[in-house]
């Protein structure tokens, strides 16, 4: 097996998928019913009307999956709450107390630059029609369950004041809001959040002041659209949040699971179970938002699409907790926490067992997590992301530095025999057969292995995309600076890193030996193999970009200087 021949298919592989991938978010979105796109986009005119909302669950029994029944749309715009934190800036809806904007403060959408040096930073909810993604929260009866006035998430809460910050010193800010009814039942939602956390707490306080028994059941969701497409296949395939998951996923407690927008009407795929310890998650690249009951409480998890024909339909997913029972003159409360913020490596399973498999490396994990913490490792050390790598480049050839040997080796003096294998295939002609055994004595006698460059590639290939893997989802590598390139996670703007390999992948053919049974097709495909890395390499990270080419770079002149000694060697044979 010839290394260049691997690299080849690798790349044809690599390419066919990514173009693939661009080319389904580009033309196989199905489109909207004109009648829909309008109704929502007339919806969309009214401020903070949550149109179409979520439909309100209906009280379920413990342990039994929650069920959804209609609600009319609120239409009446409610006040708003800001609050502002050390390091998120939030706005809460007093229709039912939903978290409806989420600004990470620490997180920006593009780098500082001298004409931008306060960038925006990072959206995660947002209640725009396009982008929407907001948290929701309530109560739900079951004593009464066809009363028309009830502490869901349609409900109408007030506050006492219209924005709250977090002063210096201060470690926790406690945000309540109230709801009362005719019958004398009152519930107290309290939001507390603690400085330098992304985690809110959420505790729902049920005060019984009426005269007869309230039962029901708490419940938490999070609702959110498909990010629109660009429809530009070269922008999707150069942005790693296009090529990324970004859908439902929860945790069983002991199994994590995904569910991506496209297979939420799948009736077979949707979520419909009960279980403990667990959590239900929004995920988009390198930020989530996910609520996390309670870790000894059985909760019910489900997923739905809300207004499936729209221009911009809603995907739904739902935790909702066992039944309260309060009596008279008690109370009851149902807590629960949210998580809206970064991709944390190594610090999210503290918040939830599970909560660090947000950060999905798939079947490359195994790889791709001891690679994140050398990395992490390197960077403590250099401080920078990029040299980072190019201590990571060093370690891993240091480690394979015997195994590569042997191959150069072996191509060094498969370079010296191209001369007898060329008169061995004049001499036998078409002669396949005959020609195979000649060259198969021609190696033995000479102590050449042609396949020993099979080994390497077996290496090379899964650490390939496990680097991959950890330089798309890693948030540390998001905006990390290194030399020209701003975003050590996002393609070289410059192209000077897939330039660079390259020009190393031709200085390698020169040094590689040609088969001498390789016909013109196949040779004119390996000749065009430095073109193809390039235009590949053009849409990968250039964290990726500047591995292979700092790889490239130390393994050629390994080869040069194997291929140097190898020619001496033979010449003072001669001699």
């Amino acid at each position: 097996m010839k290394q260049t021949r691997n690299f080849l298919l690798f790349a044809l592989l690599a390419v066919a998928y990514f173009l693939f991938m661009a080319w389904e978010k580009d033309y196989l979105q199905p489109p909207a019913p004109p009648a829909a796109a309008a109704a929502t986009a007339s919806a969309a005119t009214v401020p903070n009307a949550q149109v179409p909302s979520a439909p309100v669950p209906t009280a379920a029994a413990h342990g039994a999956p929650p069920t959804v029944a209609t609600s009319a749309n609120p239409s009446a715009p409610t006040p708003l709450v800001t609050v502002d934190t050390d390091v998120l800036h939030l706005t809460i809806d007093t229709r039912g107390g939903s978290l409806i904007r989420a600004k990470l403060l620490d997180y920006l959408v593009t780098p500082r630059t001298r004409k931008d040096p306060h960038p925006a930073p990072i959206t995660v909810f947002d209640d725009s029609d396009t982008h929407y993604f907001v948290a929701q929260n309530g109560l739900v009866s079951s004593s009464d369950p066809a009363a028309a006035d009830q502490p869901n998430h349609l409900a109408v809460f007030s506050a006492a004041q219209a924005s709250y910050r977090l002063a210096p010193g201060q470690n926790e800010l406690d945000v309540p809001l109230t709801w009362k009814d005719a019958k004398g039942l009152t519930v107290t939602k309290t939001y507390r959040f603690t400085r330098g956390s992304y985690v809110v707490t959420l505790d729902q306080k049920v005060t019984n002041g009426g005269t007869t028994p309230w039962q029901g059941n708490a419940y938490t969701q999070l609702l959110r659209t498909e990010p629109p497409h660009t429809g530009n296949w070269i922008k999707n395939m150069s942005d790693p949040e296009a090529r990324s998951f970004q859908g439902a996923a929860w945790y069983t407690g002991e199994k994590f699971e995904k569910l991506s927008f496209a297979d939420f009407k799948k009736p077979d795929d949707r979520l419909s179970a009960s279980f403990k310890g667990g959590w239900a998650a929004m995920l988009r690249l390198y930020f989530f938002a996910a609520w996390i009951p309670p870790a000894g409480e059985t909760a019910s998890y489900a997923t739905d699409t809300v207004n499936p024909d729209s221009a911009h339909p809603r995907y739904l997913i739902r935790a909702m907790g066992p039944t309260l029972s309060v009596a008279p003159g008690q109370s009851a409360d149902a807590t629960s926490r949210l998580y809206v913020g970064p991709n944390l490596q190594g610090k999210l399973d503290a918040i939830a067992p599970g909560l660090d498999l947000t950060i999905d490396y798939g079947m490359f994990k195994i790889l791709a997590v001891p690679m994140h913490g050398i990395l992490a490792i390197f960077h403590a050390a250099v401080r920078n992301w990029g040299l980072a790598i190019i201590l990571l480049v060093l370690l891993i050839k240091g480690a394979t530095w015997k195994l590569t040997a042997i191959q150069y080796h072996s191509a060094a003096k498969m370079r010296k025999l191209m001369p007898r294998m060329k008169a061995l295939k004049e001499r036998y002609g078409d002669d396949k057969q005959k020609l195979q055994q000649a060259q198969m004595e021609l190696y033995k006698k000479e102590k050449v292995n042609p396949m020993s460059g099979c080994l390497p590639m077996l290496i090379v290939l899964p650490v390939f995309y496990g680097l991959f893997y950890v330089l798309e989802y890693s948030l540390e590598l998001r905006q990390a600076a290194f030399l020209w390139i701003p975003d050590l996670s996002a393609p070289d703007p410059y192209y000077i890193l897939p330039i660079i390999y390259a020009i190393v992948m031709i200085g390698t053919q020169l040094l590689n030996p040609v088969s001498a049974g390789m016909d013109p097709t196949q040779a004119k495909m390996m000749k065009a193999m430095p073109l193809l890395f390039t235009v590949m390499f053009a849409f990968f990270p250039s964290g990726l970009c500047l591995y292979y080419a700092v790889n490239g770079i130390v393994g050629l002149g390994q080869q040069w200087w194997i291929t140097h000694h190898v020619d001496r060697e033979e010449a003072a044979k001669a001699a």
